[in-house]
């Protein structure tokens, strides 16, 4: 087992004043990621949708995480990988050991969420919150089945004293960092972060409760981690589907070669480069900080 990647992570953590994660939703589309950020996100919301085509709402089966992470490391040997867990899949022996696989398979980081079942992604309502103790228990069995994970604890609670009083136990449970999910606004946001003294992360998501914001914006609100949870899942659907219209309008005939902006040598560069790595040396040190501007 690698023991590299959590490692990696903290010392970039600790290097740059913010780090964005761009959400995935399989091995292509973080090949793809990879060409231009050093940190992805395995997105629950994405995944759900390529690999069942379901809502984020609790379908996720804990071995198809622990597959996705392992193929993307594999292909990715020096890229950042924060891996959303949801609520851990069940109760706190199943988290424990859930992290203890991810860790394995190469993940940085987890995002582990204080919501009951069942689920909703954290931009939707009607999300229901695990008692904090009980979320507590769960969280020190995470924090001790680590060996150097990131370990980024997510609460979902709405009400603003509610949250910061749940941030404020996370931190003093010795989670790594801090997120709470589907903020609306920065004003909530920059009294989260003036409370709490570890790495806060901010979730941005197309159509969602929080407002767009650039990295400038986020770095003056006190932000250190960004999460990017759909633009790959979103840009796809656009792009299929854009597609298929054209091919269906052009009765079946394919684009020419110029007018095609990605061909049959364009993929295959792309998994030529994924097939070389997997024969690099590993060195768990994030590719070139540039990549990721």
């Amino acid at each position: 087992m690698h023991t590299g990647y959590g490692n990696a992570l903290r010392q970039a953590m600790g290097e740059r004043d913010i780090i964005s994660f761009i959400g995935v939703y399989d091995t292509f589309s973080a090949s793809l990621a990879a060409e231009h950020f050093d940190g992805l996100f395995i997105s629950g919301f994405s995944f759900a949708a390529s690999y069942y085509g379901l809502p984020d709402i609790g379908f996720i089966a804990w071995p198809d995480i622990v597959g996705v992470v392992e193929r993307i490391r594999t292909i990715l040997p020096e890229h950042h990988i924060m891996v959303d867990m949801d609520d851990g899949y069940g109760d706190a022996e199943v988290a424990a050991h859930v992290t203890a696989l991810l860790e394995s398979a190469g993940a940085s980081g987890i995002i582990m969420e204080d919501q009951k079942r069942p689920r909703r992604c954290g931009h939707y309502g009607g999300k229901q919150l695990l008692p904090l103790e009980e979320f507590l228990v769960k969280l020190e069995r995470v924090l001790g089945a680590r060996r150097e994970l990131v370990v980024v604890a997510r609460t979902d609670a709405t009400d603003q004293e509610d949250r910061l009083a749940r941030a404020l136990a996370f931190e003093a449970a010795g989670a790594d960092a801090i997120l709470a999910d589907g903020l609306e606004s920065l004003d909530v946001l920059r009294e989260l972060t003036a409370r709490v003294h570890r790495p806060v992360m901010f979730n941005q998501i197309a159509g969602g409760k929080s407002p767009p914001c650039d990295l400038a914006e986020l770095k003056a609100a006190g932000v250190s981690l960004v999460n990017y949870s759909t633009p790959c899942l979103f840009a796809a659907q656009a792009a299929i589907e854009s597609s298929m219209l054209k091919l269906k309008q052009s009765g079946g005939r394919l684009p020419s070669a110029k007018e095609q902006p990605v061909r049959l040598a364009e993929c295959t560069n792309v998994l030529k480069r994924n097939f070389a790595r997997r024969f690099e040396p590993v060195h768990a040190a994030p590719v070139a900080e540039s990549v990721a501007r």
